[in-house]
């Protein structure tokens, strides 16, 4: 058997091209698909179309606001002393809410991530319970909890006795309906937050000696910063939009448990569509703010 100068001895110009083409490519060292037959403009056109239809759907609603009411609608709904409250107490019970979810979220999330025993996935599924559940419910399990008979007292009976302190219908009700539902979105993003975070360094410091506590607030805890904030701002643009809890927890009497969420309620009930509208668009300003924080950040976020 004869063999081209260069060629592996032993191997016939056959065999060679038949190796090649066991690789997917022709004779000729091309590969065997390289021409697509016709062209993917079809491809695009039908998953933009079903896709970008919701996209339309988004863009549709916010253009009918901004369309219905106007800069002098805006400015008078901002102007009303009941607003105004709503605007303040919204301001302060997010904050309080939020800061709360991620006093709550870190160190959950780190366990949830770093971890594992028994009834972990019991865990999990009471986490998200509030993410499923109707917002209804949520409120009026807050509601049952705080007057549920305790012998011949309820858990409302014992904030008022041992703290002074009233909770059902109002301002504390407002907190704590909303962190009730923001917290389970900040456990979510805190717990993906450290699943991405390189476990070696801490590996390497708990093979050196250092405790538990150590290795977490200075080798985990820093670099979880970015979930962190991303945490924060979701957790705060929950409780934002945050409604039946409220109603139903919290009430929406004016001057005294009034949120933004509220407020577009009251005024629908009262014919006040321009100052509902108004109110609306303020609280999508503040929700786009918050989630632009998120991207750019540039932190996976789970919803």
């Amino acid at each position: 058997m004869t063999t081209n100068p260069g060629e592996p001895e032993g191997v016939s110009p056959r065999t060679a091209t038949d190796a090649v083409d066991v690789r997917g490519l022709t004779p000729s060292g091309s590969p065997r698909f390289a021409h697509r037959a016709g062209s993917d403009v079809p491809f695009f056109v039908v998953m933009w179309g079903l896709g970008g239809s919701f996209i339309v759907l988004i863009i549709a609603m916010l253009a009918a606001d901004l369309a219905f009411t106007s800069p002098k609608h805006f400015a008078a709904a901002l102007s009303k002393p009941e607003i105004q409250r709503a605007v303040q107490l919204t301001l302060v019970s997010c904050s309080i809410s939020a800061l709360l979810s991620i006093w709550v979220a870190t160190p959950l999330g780190y366990l949830l991530s770093r971890f594992s025993f028994r009834g972990r996935w019991l865990i999990d599924t009471l986490i998200d319970i509030p993410v499923v559940l109707p917002p209804l419910v949520i409120g009026l399990s807050l509601l049952i909890l705080f007057h549920l008979p305790l012998g011949d007292t309820n858990l409302e009976r014992i904030m008022q006795e041992a703290f002074g302190l009233r909770v059902t219908y109002a301002e504390p009700a407002v907190v704590l309906a909303q962190f009730s539902v923001a917290c389970a979105f900040a456990v979510q993003t805190m717990r993906v937050t450290f699943d991405q975070i390189d476990t070696r360094a801490e590996q390497v410091a708990l093979t050196l000696g250092c405790r538990r506590s150590r290795v977490f607030l200075e080798i985990a805890l820093p670099q979880a910063w970015r979930g962190i904030v991303a945490a924060l701002t979701i957790a705060w643009a929950r409780s934002l939009g945050e409604f039946g809890p409220i109603l139903v927890f919290a009430g929406a009497t004016r001057m005294r448990t009034e949120v933004l969420s509220t407020t577009v309620f009251l005024e629908l009930s009262v014919g006040q569509l321009e100052a509902a509208v108004a109110v609306s668009l303020l609280m999508v300003l503040a929700a786009m703010a918050v989630l632009g924080v998120v991207r750019l950040l540039g932190t996976k976020v789970v919803r």
